[in-house]
């Protein structure tokens, strides 16, 4: 049954590899749990009182409420998805309540510390360094998804046109523009790309390892967090941060916001406003530094 769902994910859904792999590894955790709590061998015999033990087991290993929340919402898109096909009669998630979660705005990082990490002299000229400061700049000046970032091929750059098109979450396509500083430094990182590995192919991947592989998670959270580590204070060291970076950046100069979540690739308001907090909190501080009423 799980495989029916993942099939389900990847192909109807069009989930992304992350989500596909993210789902795959929750459902065999409660499956391994509950085979060894209460002797079942199948998720379709789960009731509520087994899913229940299962999220106090996590609670009590000490996984953040954040984790916890994403397994229980795998756990409900696995029995909805049974539920539809017929395999059960009911769903044994329906009282399943999510844990309540104390609301953080996202971190990002200050203007001035992104200036010093995309400084080109941090960079050193060899292929390496440049791949490197390309990673950085192309997540903080296009706001893309790590998955994103990885699965982008050269043939998806336009340089005649300033834009970029990328492949977001259920196969959803949207053009970002390129900078001008943005694009001089991939005709610069194109230069040190091809005398590495020779004539460029339109079909090669964007970011590659050294020895010119698709470059892959942990690779561009390693590059992320060592060039974040030299100049950034912020607890969260990720790809992830540069995005929230992106769009705080965005708002803070009066972007709009409903541009902003194009940008982002956001199905839905609501998510890209989260960062309107941020921007809200600087207004605050102008307002209480400078209203002679405040």
């Amino acid at each position: 049954m799980i495989d029916s769902f993942i099939n389900y994910l990847e192909y109807e859904k069009r989930s992304s590899t992350h989500t596909v792999t993210a789902y795959r590894t929750d459902l065999e955790q409660v499956l391994e749990f509950v085979r060894i709590s209460f002797e079942l061998h199948d998720l379709s015999q789960c009731t509520h009182a087994e899913l229940r033990a299962w999220v106090i087991d996590l609670v009590e290993q000490g996984l953040t409420t954040t984790s916890v929340n994403r397994k229980i919402a795998t756990l409900r898109s696995f029995f909805k998805f049974l539920l539809r096909s017929r395999f059960i009669a009911s769903d044994p998630t329906y009282k399943l309540k999510s844990l309540k979660n104390a609301k953080k705005l996202p971190e990002f990082v200050q203007e001035l510390t992104i200036e010093a990490v995309l400084d080109e002299n941090v960079y050193e000229p060899t292929f390496e360094g440049q791949r490197d400061r390309m990673v950085m700049e192309f997540l903080y000046l296009t706001g893309v998804r790590l998955s994103e970032l990885n699965g982008l091929r050269w043939a998806d750059l336009n340089l005649i046109e300033d834009q970029v098109k990328v492949l977001g979450k259920r196969k959803k396509e949207r053009i970002i523009p390129i900078t001008k500083k943005l694009k001089q430094n991939i005709i610069l990182y194109q230069k040190v790309f091809e005398e590495r590995f020779s004539k460029l192919d339109g079909n090669a991947y964007f970011i590659v390892s050294n020895g010119g592989k698709q470059s892959y998670s942990m690779m561009i959270y390693r590059i992320v967090r060592h060039y974040l580590d030299l100049f950034a204070q912020n607890s969260r060291r990720s790809p992830h941060l540069l995005r929230h970076t992106f769009a705080t950046h965005l708002l803070n100069k009066g972007a709009d916001l409903n541009a902003v979540k194009d940008l982002l690739g956001h199905a839905s308001l609501a998510a890209t406003q989260v960062y309107t907090h941020n921007s809200m909190e600087k207004l605050k501080a102008v307002f209480e530094q400078a209203h002679p009423k405040a």
